[in-house]
C-alpha cells in the first residue's frame, strides 16, 4: 500500500511540475531547467546520502553512471520535444513511454503482472493517449513524422522508458536516495560543464530573480517526483509504479480544465474518465 502511496505523490508531483518545467524550458531553455533540477537533488539530496557513498562498489558505480547518462540523454530529448513541438502532437508519442517500461519490466526484471493489471494498464494508457490528443489525426505518425518535435519525443519516451526501468534496478540494488541523487548529481555536472563553456550562467540568476516560481517549482517538484517513484518501485512492480505516475500526463488535462478554463472534446473526457478509473482499479488490485 506504501508504495502506491508513494506513486500517487509521484503522479501529482509531476502533473504541477511538467507544467513549471514547459514555462522553464520556454524562458531559459532546456539545459539551464536541467541543470536546475540537478542542482537542487545534488545539493538537497546530499545530506540523505553521504554516509553511504563510502559503501557503494565497483558495480554500484557502473549502474548509477549508466543511470545518469540516460536521465541526461532521455531528459535533453523529452525536453526539447516539448519546447519545439505541439504539445498535442508532442505528447502521445511520448505516451509510448508507458508500454516500453511494462515490456521492460516484464521481460528484464522479472515482474510478475497478473491478466487483470496487464487489460488494466492497457485501460490506463489508451486513456491518456485520448486526454492529450485534440484530434485523433494527430496519431497518425506515418502522416506526421516530419512534424516538429515528434522524432525528438519518440527518442525521449524510449530514454525515459529505460530511465524508470533503470531507477527501479538501481533503487532495489542501491537505495532509492542514492539512485535519485547520482543521476541528479551527474546531470547538474553535465549540463554545468556545458552552460561553462557556452556562457550560459551569465543570466542564469538574474533569470530565477525574474521567473522564481516556475524555475524552483520544476527543480523542487521534479526531484520530489523522482525519490517518490524510486521508492514506490521498491515494494511494487516498476511496471505498476509507471503505470500510474504517467497518469500524471492526464492530470495536466485535468489542470488545463480547471485553471485555465480550456474546453475538452468529448474524447479527451472520455480518456480523463477512462485514465483515473483504471489508475484507481490498478491501484485497488495492486493491494
Amino acid at each position: 500500500m506504501f508504495g502506491i502511496i508513494l506513486a500517487f505523490v509521484a503522479l501529482i508531483s509531476w502533473g504541477f511540475g511538467d507544467f513549471f518545467i514547459q514555462k522553464t524550458v520556454r524562458i531559459i531553455g532546456s539545459w539551464r531547467a536541467l541543470f536546475c533540477i540537478g542542482a537542487v537533488g545534488l545539493v538537497g539530496l546530499f545530506p540523505f546520502v553521504a554516509g553511504d557513498l563510502e559503501r557503494l562498489t565497483a558495480s554500484d558505480f557502473i549502474l548509477l553512471g549508466l543511470l545518469g547518462l540516460v536521465v541526461i540523454f532521455a531528459s535533453l530529448f523529452d525536453f526539447e520535444a516539448l519546447r519545439q513541438g505541439k504539445i498535442s502532437i508532442v505528447e502521445p508519442v511520448i505516451g509510448l513511454e508507458l508500454p516500453i517500461v511494462v515490456a521492460l519490466g516484464v521481460t528484464l526484471a522479472h515482474e510478475s503482472i497478473s491478466a487483470i493489471q496487464f487489460v488494466l494498464m492497457g485501460v490506463v494508457f489508451v486513456g491518456i493517449v485520448s486526454a492529450i490528443t485534440t484530434h485523433y489525426t494527430h496519431l497518425h505518425y506515418h502522416k506526421r513524422i516530419f512534424e516538429k518535435g515528434v522524432v525528438l519525443a519518440g527518442v525521449g519516451a524510449i530514454g525515459m522508458a529505460l530511465t524508470d526501468f533503470l531507477v527501479g534496478v538501481s533503487s532495489r540494488a542501491i537505495s532509492p536516495l542514492m539512485a535519485i541523487w547520482f543521476a541528479h548529481s551527474l546531470l547538474a555536472i553535465i549540463c554545468g560543464i556545458r552552460l561553462l563553456i557556452k556562457g550560459g550562467f551569465s543570466h542564469l540568476l538574474s533569470d530565477i530573480r525574474k521567473h522564481p516560481v516556475p524555475i524552483i517549482g520544476q527543480s523542487i517538484l521534479d526531484n520530489l517526483a523522482w525519490v517518490a517513484f524510486a521508492f514506490a518501485v521498491t515494494s511494487i512492480p516498476i511496471a505498476v509504479a509507471t503505470t500510474i505516475t504517467e497518469s500524471y500526463i492526464a492530470f495536466t488535462v485535468l489542470l488545463g480544465l480547471f485553471v485555465s478554463r480550456e474546453k475538452l472534446k468529448i474524447h479527451q473526457i472520455i480518456g480523463v474518465v477512462m485514465t483515473i478509473a483504471g489508475v484507481i482499479a490498478l491501484a485497488y488490485f495492486s493491494f
